[in-house]
């Protein structure tokens, strides 16, 4: 079946049966990421899909495939969230049996959310290849049917419906950034942007920490990274799919890489700008329109998902403030009498500074009396708004400086 696969008729079939289980995502066009970057930008908002994320497209259509023997045999995919959830909602669709083996590090949240749908969780491993590998044993085992979650052509041509409803909407698209992990969407999606338009330009994005297909690119052939490290969790992978990587040799255009700081401030553009929960990998798109190079094109930015826990949210949203010098933490020397406390308090609030913490050191000096320490972590608008607190306090005799903000 797999040549048969990622033709112009196979996407529009794979377009029209994802419909049966998909939320319609329609383009948001985005005036403040336009102007930011200088081009027209629209969002593919595929954090608002059904299980939170694109994966269930591939995972339906790819079930919609199989014999109904195949599927009496019962599902079994390897997963640490999104393809996890696809799979087990598709499979309750077929009314069929899925199992879904998940590293033992996955947030409770998304391993409750996958049995929610039904399938059986088994919990192995510490990282997604060791619970690839167990659910690849298990399928051996039992004669379960195995859903790869990326390295797949079907798999691949039923995320490429994403590709598909951005040309019906805006037909005249100039580029389209697409998050890379293993390379699932961004072989369905590149491979149908240039059947329908040659000229188009399919970039590729990659955290700096695990930008597989980039090294695998640069060498010509699918290439295993030693290790990987970043808070794009959905996009962690260390070697791209074999089968897909001449579809992405092909039809991808370039690679931007994208470091975990630039994911954390792009998670507060999405939040304070669209009132939306993007997670680290959907966001990539969002923190390359930096890179991107071009002025005054159409570019859309697929967000594939946003299964965020909480927890990685609040951590999220405090260093993202802290990049941003909404806070930051200053230290100050003051002699050890009453009221010292309280002048620089009412400085802090003259100049709108918000305090949120105070340290009071006074073992810092051996000589009380000529000095002790003040640590102030506080809120403040931006970056020129803290550096024109910083000259009052320097003004004032109070010698601050900047330490390490830990909230």
């Amino acid at each position: 079946m797999g040549k048969e696969m990622l033709t112009l008729d196979k996407f529009e079939e794979a377009s029209n049966k994802v419909l049966e289980v998909t939320h319609e995502t329609k383009l948001i066009y985005s005036e403040f990421l336009s102007s930011k970057s200088g081009n027209q930008v629209y969002l593919k908002p595929e954090n608002m899909q059904l299980t939170g994320a694109y994966k269930l497209r591939g995972a339906y259509y790819k079930i919609s495939t199989l014999t109904d023997e195949e599927r009496a045999k019962g599902l079994i995919t390897a997963s640490a969230g999104n393809h996890a959830q696809g799979v087990a909602y598709a499979a309750q669709k077929y009314g069929v049996k899925a199992t879904i083996v998940m590293p033992t590090t996955t947030p409770l949240i998304k391993v409750n959310r996958t049995k929610s749908y039904g399938a059986e969780v088994v919990l192995y491993g510490d990282v997604y290849d060791e619970a690839c590998a167990k659910a690849l044993e298990l399928a051996s085992e039992h004669g379960y049917t195995f859903i790869h979650p990326f390295d797949d052509l079907v798999v691949a041509t039923g995320q490429g419906s994403i590709a598909m409803e951005i040309f019906k909407e805006l037909p005249l698209v100039e580029y389209i950034l697409v998050p890379v992990g293993g390379g699932g969407l961004a072989t369905g999606v590149s491979t149908l942007a240039k059947l329908l338009n040659p000229k188009i330009k399919v970039i590729a994005v990659e955290p700096s920490g695990a930008a597989c297909l980039k090294a695998s690119l640069a060498n010509g052939k699918v290439t295993t990274l030693e290790g990987v490290n970043t808070i794009a969790d959905g996009t962690a992978v260390k070697t791209p799919g074999s089968t897909i990587f001449p579809y992405l040799q092909k039809n991808v255009d370039d690679i931007i890489t994208v470091d975990d700081d630039e994911l954390i401030v792009a998670f507060l553009d999405m939040v304070e700008n669209h009132k939306m929960v993007v997670e680290n990998s959907g966001l990539l798109t969002v923190a390359a329109l930096n890179h991107l190079g071009v002025k005054n094109k159409r570019v859309v930015s697929i967000l594939s998902g946003g299964n965020m826990d909480v927890i990685t949210m609040s951590s999220v949203v405090q260093q993202g403030l802290i990049f941003r010098d909404r806070i930051f933490t200053v230290s100050v020397l003051l002699p050890d009498k009453p009221g010292m406390l309280a002048k620089v308090s009412q400085l802090v609030a003259d100049n709108q500074g918000n305090v949120i913490k105070l340290e009071h050191n006074q073992f810092v000096s051996t000589n009380r009396s000529a000095a002790v320490e003040l640590r102030i972590t506080m809120e403040a608008f931006g970056s020129e708004h803290k550096d024109q607190i910083l000259k009052e306090l320097e003004d004032a005799g109070y010698r601050p400086k900047l330490v390490r903000t830990s909230l």
